[in-house]
């Protein structure tokens, strides 16, 4: 990256966003969106850039902890997505100090603060549609701490004046690597093998991560606009919504249109909860993902009708496109793919053997 560089969109329309850990997965796919969209993005960094932030981004080297040097370097900016996401294990201890830290800077910017949300707040008891006014009653450590988190926004809000968003959301795909579509589902997917971590007539809730990072930027540009009073506000971001045998289908033609055709189609497996839930008494990863197991069993989605009704809203990239272009990324196919078919093995008998991800959305 170079810092110097510039757009003349940056000067005719003087849009700049922060965006805190910059060289995650969410970090990057909202440094793309909001460069694209001609903003000046400020990147903060712990170690070197990471080479899918745009060349264009501003890196701001600098500890999350030390707000005042991250509201020096990023002075201007109106945004500040929080796009940090502590390791699965260490979640419990960082997430809300790593919050109040986004939040402090954002008061010294006095800029709109934007967190993504997930569902883990409304519990193993969750209705079958989830909106802003759906009561959260969290289940888990971690759903509570989300709640605890939320709460802290909206105190800032009526106390500090605070303008913040919470852009909610499923579990990611698409843009990178790291949770259960690319550790799981499609992890074998070269060896013919697909897999499930649920019961496969069960609807859950994912975002297809450019999708969301594009909502970041239609919302603040909204906000630009229209500044709205001080407080939270809770925008649910419909994303794609499928059980788990669409899923799979929706999968094995994505594939098929990149010329991965397994000889005798492809395999379908699940997730041995059972091995995980033992395993999780000596493997602390395990047993926060075991807990949080319910989340394929209870049928869920997200009413996205308040954010599709914004001005400049994207349409949804359609679920084919989507899960083609993850599986590109991943380096499944070839991009100039004719979609002749391309053989492998007959793929492997399913031994439930699947190692879950390495850090799931939190």
């Amino acid at each position: 990256m170079n810092p110097t560089s510039t757009s003349t969109s940056f000067t005719a329309t003087g849009r700049s966003v922060l965006i805190l850990g910059a060289n995650g997965r969410l970090g990057c796919a909202a440094a793309q969106a909001f460069d694209a969209a001609g903003w000046r993005v400020y990147a903060q960094v712990r170690r070197s850039a990471a080479g899918a932030l745009p060349a264009r981004a501003v890196p701001v080297r600098a500890e999350l902890p030390d707000t005042a040097a991250l509201a020096r370097k990023a002075t201007g900016a109106s945004v500040v997505v929080h796009a940090v996401n502590p390791a699965h294990t260490r979640w419990d201890a960082e997430a809300l100090p790593a919050l109040r830290h986004g939040i402090g800077v954002a008061e010294q910017l006095d800029a709109h603060f934007m967190l993504p949300g997930n569902v883990y707040n409304f519990g193993a008891q969750m209705p079958p549609l989830l909106r802003a006014d759906t009561p959260q009653r969290p289940t888990t450590r971690k759903g509570e701490i989300r709640v605890a988190m939320e709460a802290e926004l909206r105190e800032h809000g009526e106390r500090h004046g605070l303008r913040a968003t919470v852009l909610r959301a499923g579990d990611f795909f698409g843009a990178g690597a790291g949770n259960w579509f690319d550790q799981a589902v499609v992890k074998s997917l070269a060896a013919g093998k697909l897999v499930y971590p649920g019961p496969l007539d069960v609807a859950h809730a994912w975002a297809y991560l450019p999708d969301l990072a594009r909502a970041f930027v239609a919302v603040a540009e909204h906000g630009l606009a229209q500044p709205g009073p001080a407080g939270l506000r809770d925008l649910p971001f419909a994303g794609h919504t499928l059980t788990g045998a669409q899923l799979l289908a929706a999968l094995e033609r994505a594939a098929a249109a990149l010329g991965i055709v397994p000889r005798g189609g492809f395999r379908h497996g699940g997730m041995p909860w059972g091995v995980i839930r033992v395993a999780g008494v000596v493997y602390p990863l395990w047993r926060e993902l075991a807990r949080m197991a319910y989340l394929w069993e209870v049928p869920h989605a997200l009413d996205g009708s308040a954010l599709a009704a914004l001005p400049g809203m994207p349409v949804p990239t359609p679920i084919d496109a989507a899960l083609r272009a993850s599986l590109l990324a991943l380096g499944h196919g070839l991009e100039n793919s004719t979609g002749a078919p391309r053989h492998g093995g007959r793929g492997v008998a399913v031994d439930r053997s699947v190692s879950p991800p390495v850090n799931p959305l939190v």
